[in-house]
């Protein structure tokens, strides 16, 4: 290897694109071609970063397969950055397989964290805390433990464990000073102040107020009967009924929940669950029956009373009765939680990270822009969208699979 491509590896590995292009800007060879890719990646223009990393791939011979593996892991760095989560893990996982098989055993688990990442990103996180568990970070240098550490914290995030999440922040920061690449250093801040601003609102005795994410891990480990509107279910202790597919059961949970001590008129309970301005026979006889319904799903945790103009709800051993609520309530709030990274997606990669079709994802995103609440650039496949962060807030509590189940 000439002592330019040393020069400019060296230059990418402190942080320095501008001087890595500097050696190597006007040089076709695949190390030039694979050295240009990740400057123009850590500047931010993915678009050619990619075409770079693709080209050099092709550019090294079939007895450098090391190389060649290496521009697929940086490609699919690249890939991840650009929320492009439909490019192929087995690519990626055959790129590890073969940097494992050369013994270059720091990329080979570079490729893993970007494969957890991955899994992250998509909400499967018993997969990737699975992964993450076979992965020993100690002799990853400091960029690459800086990543595995906020691979970490958002695991523990997601699962509501802030313990574990700040103690992960606390090492990834120290791990970003050590390799000293501001970009970096700047991310690890970003991920721990969501540990210290709103991630949800705590609705009780007509009341309303923010909650930080540790004390909403509290208020789930409480007594307290919670119904949950992030995950549309109710809980007490270990005891969780999930209503996620019952919505009219959890609409009118939640009423008597907001309600509590007191009780719900008839009328309200029609308009909340059904929609209905004006209740006739047919309205009141369903609503009957869906009290009914609900009665029976929430036997091991509450009882549904009939009163004079509605019902109420009476908790069996809860003392008290509150509701979850996410930060921001409207019909597309996961979409938006998705897009409030600020990075850019494709309808299809939201599509794919929140578990839904892409049209439904589409019809969502037509919704929002028509509200002013996101923008698009680029035609066809191409076409991404976009949204500055929401301010004041976490998104974490509006992803899919964050809380836990029991």
């Amino acid at each position: 290897m000439d002592s330019l491509i040393t020069a400019a590896g060296r230059a990418l590995a402190a942080g320095d694109p501008l001087g890595a292009l500097n050696r190597v800007a006007l040089r076709d060879d695949a190390p030039a071609l694979a050295l240009r890719g990740i400057a123009m990646a850590q500047l931010g223009d993915l678009a050619r970063a990619k075409v770079l990393l693709r080209r050099a791939g092709r550019a090294f011979g079939a007895r450098e397969a090391v190389s060649r593996a290496r521009c697929i892991v940086a490609e699919a760095e690249v890939a991840l950055a650009s929320r492009d989560l439909g490019w192929p893990p087995k690519a990626l996982e055959a790129a590890r397989a073969t940097l494992d098989a050369h013994g270059d055993r720091l990329n080979a688990a570079h490729a893993r964290t970007l494969a957890i990442r991955r899994l992250l990103l998509i909400g499967r996180l018993d997969e990737a805390e699975q992964a993450l568990a076979g992965l020993d970070p100690s002799p990853l240098p400091p960029a690459w433990r800086t990543a595995h550490e906020l691979v970490v914290a958002g695991i523990a995030m997601r699962r509501l464990q802030t313990g574990p999440a700040r103690a992960a922040l606390i090492r990834a920061d120290h791990a970003a000073r050590i390799a000293r690449i501001p970009a970096l250093v700047a991310e690890v801040e970003a991920a721990s102040r969501l540990l210290d601003t709103p991630a949800a609102r705590l609705i009780a005795r007509g009341r309303e107020r923010q909650l930080l994410l540790e004390e909403v891990e509290a208020l789930l480990a409480s007594p307290a009967l919670v119904v949950d509107a992030c995950r549309h279910a109710v809980r007490e202790a270990g005891t969780v009924v999930p209503l996620a597919r019952r919505p009219v059961l959890f609409a009118l949970a939640r009423a008597l929940a907001e309600a509590w001590p007191g009780d719900v008129p008839r009328g309200t309970l029609l308009q909340r669950a059904f929609g209905a301005r004006f209740a006739d026979e047919s309205h009141r006889a369903r609503l009957r029956v869906e009290i009914g319904r609900l009665r029976a799903a929430l036997r091991p945790l509450a009882g549904v009373t009939a009163t004079a103009r509605g019902f109420a709800l009476v908790p069996r051993g809860a003392g008290e009765v509150v509701v979850l609520a996410r930060p921001v309530e409207e019909r597309h709030a996961a979409v938006l939680a998705f897009l409030a990274d600020g990075e850019s997606w494709s309808s299809s990669a939201l599509a794919l990270a929140l578990g839904a079709s892409q049209r439904t994802v589409q019809r969502a995103l037509d919704a929002l822009a028509g509200a002013g609440k996101v923008q698009f650039f680029g035609q066809g496949r191409a076409r991404r969208w976009v949204t500055p962060p929401l301010p004041g807030f976490t998104t974490a509590l509006l992803l899919p699979a964050l809380l836990p189940d029991g």
